[in-house]
């Protein structure tokens, strides 16, 4: 039976620095690299106090957050949740998301499916400091 074994840190390249936030800031994609052909994944850990630079909505992915590690908040279109280790949320297409961290930091496992494919900037829309204030 194939598999794919990748640890998230280590073997991924942080593109964390590529959002413009914290130099602290971490982004390990890791769709590619597990040759998922179905769903994606990344991890995402954002220092404390931190808010993710962009907020992004999806035309066709649905994705669930999973919270591994500290807590913060995430904004969902209008709507504002507390987040804590282990919580789970579904966003579906459409709705616009953003998340900070809290006083420990955040850890984040994300996984989308469907799978994007080869254009996956496609599906989705980005806007710097949409949860502003």
């Amino acid at each position: 039976m194939p598999f794919t074994l990748k640890n998230l840190k280590q073997d991924l390249a942080d593109v964390g620095s590529g959002f413009g936030g914290p130099p602290d800031l971490e982004f390990h994609l890791a769709t590619q690299a597990l040759e998922l052909v179905h769903s994606g994944l990344c991890h995402q850990r954002l220092p404390p106090g931190c808010r993710f630079p962009y907020g992004h909505t999806h035309k066709k992915q649905e994705e669930v957050y999973v919270v591994v590690r500290g807590g913060g908040r995430m904004k969902l279109d209008e709507e504002i949740v507390e987040l804590r280790p282990w919580d789970a949320v579904r966003v579906p297409p459409g709705t616009w998301r953003g998340y900070e961290a809290g006083p420990e930091g955040l850890d984040l496992l994300v996984v989308g499916a469907p799978h994007l494919g080869e254009t996956p900037r496609d599906d989705v829309e980005g806007l710097r400091d949409w949860w502003a204030g």
